[in-house]
C-alpha cells in the first residue's frame, strides 16, 4: 500500500499524512464491509467547498467581462461530476481507491460519482494536511487545463439552448429528456437521456437533474453535429449557440 501511494503522491505533487490519504480513498462500500471504518464522505464535504472558492475565485479574477450567470455556468462546467471524474482518470485514481466487493464487481474504480467524490475527498485531505497554499497550487494544477476549455466554449456552456438550436437547424424537433434517480434522498443521483425526434442522442449523470440533462445535451449536440459534419455541413459551433 504504502508504494502505491507514493506513486499518487508523485502524481498529486504531496507526501500526505498517511492515515489521512487511506481515509481520503476510503469508499463507503469498504469501510462497511471491513466494520464501520472512517469513510473519505467528511473529506469530500470538504474538498468540494475547497474547490469550489478556489475556482469560484480563479474565475473571478481571470474573466472580470462576465457576468455572474456566466461565471456561475462555467463553475459548473469546470466542478461537475464528470469533469471531476476525467481529471480523476488522468490521475489513475480509481486504482488507489478503497472498495468493497460490491462496487468492485459493478466496474466501480470507473464510475464518475465514486471518482468525483474520491477526488474531492483528496483535495479535502490536502487542504487539511498542507494548507489553503498546497490545495490552491494543486487544484491550479489539475483544473487550469479545465477552465480553459471550458471558457472557450462560451455560450456553448449552456448546452441545452445550444442542443434546441441544433436540433431545429437539423429539422429533428424539440429535444425531450427523461430522467431517472437513485439512491437515498440524502444522496441522489440522476440520470438524463436526450431524445430527440424519439432517438436518443445522449445520457448524462448529475447530483441535480438540471446537471444531469446539460451532461446529456452536450453529449447529445456532439453527437448530432458529428453526424452533420460527416454528412458535409458545419453546424453551429458552441459559442454561437447562445446569446
Amino acid at each position: 500500500m504504502a508504494s502505491s501511494h507514493a506513486v499518487l503522491e508523485g502524481r498529486l505533487g504531496y507526501q500526505l499524512e498517511s492515515a489521512l490519504l487511506v481515509r481520503a480513498l476510503t469508499h463507503r462500500s469498504y469501510a462497511y464491509e471491513n466494520g464501520g471504518l472512517p469513510t473519505n464522505e467528511r473529506l469530500e464535504f470538504l474538498g468540494d467547498s475547497v474547490l469550489g472558492v478556489i475556482v469560484t475565485d480563479t474565475l473571478y479574477r481571470t474573466y472580470p467581462e462576465l457576468a455572474e450567470g456566466q461565471l456561475a455556468k462555467l463553475r459548473a462546467a469546470v466542478v461537475n461530476a464528470r469533469a471531476l471524474a476525467d481529471v480523476a482518470r488522468g490521475l489513475d485514481l480509481g486504482a488507489f481507491v478503497r472498495l468493497g466487493r460490491g462496487e468492485e464487481g459493478t466496474g466501480g474504480r470507473n464510475k464518475a460519482s465514486i471518482l468525483a467524490d474520491t477526488l474531492e475527498a483528496v483535495i479535502g485531505a490536502v487542504y487539511l494536511d498542507r494548507g489553503l497554499e498546497a490545495a490552491d497550487e494543486m487544484v491550479h494544477r489539475l483544473f487550469d487545463p479545465v477552465i480553459e476549455r471550458s471558457a472557450k466554449l462560451g455560450a456553448g456552456l449552456d448546452w441545452k439552448t445550444s442542443l434546441q438550436e441544433l436540433s431545429a437547424a437539423e429539422g429533428l424537433g424539440v429535444p425531450e429528456y427523461v430522467i431517472n434517480e437513485a439512491g437515498p434522498d440524502h444522496e441522489k443521483t440522476f440520470t438524463a437521456a436526450a431524445r430527440v425526434g424519439g432517438e436518443t442522442y445522449g445520457t448524462g449523470t448529475g447530483r441535480s437533474k438540471k446537471e444531469a440533462e446539460q451532461q446529456a445535451a452536450e453529449t447529445a449536440w456532439r453527437e448530432i453535429r458529428a453526424a452533420a459534419v460527416r454528412r458535409g455541413g458545419d453546424g453551429p459551433a458552441p459559442g454561437r449557440s447562445v446569446a
